[in-house]
């Protein structure tokens, strides 16, 4: 039986590392996502502790220089916060753009793969056919001999 061999297999295997690497870049993509979140998420934290402890200071016994670094601490927070809300949004657009880039990686992969499989329908259809000429002309020979 002849052996099936498919002319564009190594596009196939450029497309299958393509989408592999997109797959990587979208996982970094995600982890630096998550990062950057987590970071926010530890500002907020930081910012409502000083602004409790602001609060503590109010309450207490008037320390003017205290309340006075404590405020300015809150700003600060507030400012690193906004900073890192713009990180976020960064990171969440490459995120969305390696996603963009993987969901094509896959189209394209599986685009090639179904050409594959055209391809491997029409050579089976092409060695039944050869198989078909083979037995008709085998059964002839016999018939003529008798």
């Amino acid at each position: 039986m002849a052996k099936f061999f498919y002319k564009m297999q190594n596009i196939l295997d450029i497309k299958l590392k393509l989408e592999t690497q997109a797959r990587n870049e979208f996982a970094i993509a995600n982890a630096q996502l998550a990062e950057e979140e987590e970071k926010l998420d530890a500002l907020e934290r930081r910012r409502q502790q000083y602004e409790n402890r602001l609060a503590e200071l109010y309450t207490d016994k008037l320390d003017i220089k205290e309340i006075g670094e404590t405020a300015e601490a809150v700003e600060l927070m507030k400012y690193h916060k906004r900073l890192q809300e713009v990180n976020v949004i960064m990171a969440r657009k490459k995120s969305e753009e390696a996603r963009e880039k993987l969901q094509e990686a896959i189209q394209d992969r599986k685009t090639h793969e179904k050409l594959k499989e055209n391809a491997f329908e029409v050579f089976k259809q092409e060695v039944a056919a050869s198989e078909s000429k083979e037995i008709d002309e085998l059964v002839s020979y016999r018939h003529g001999q008798n």
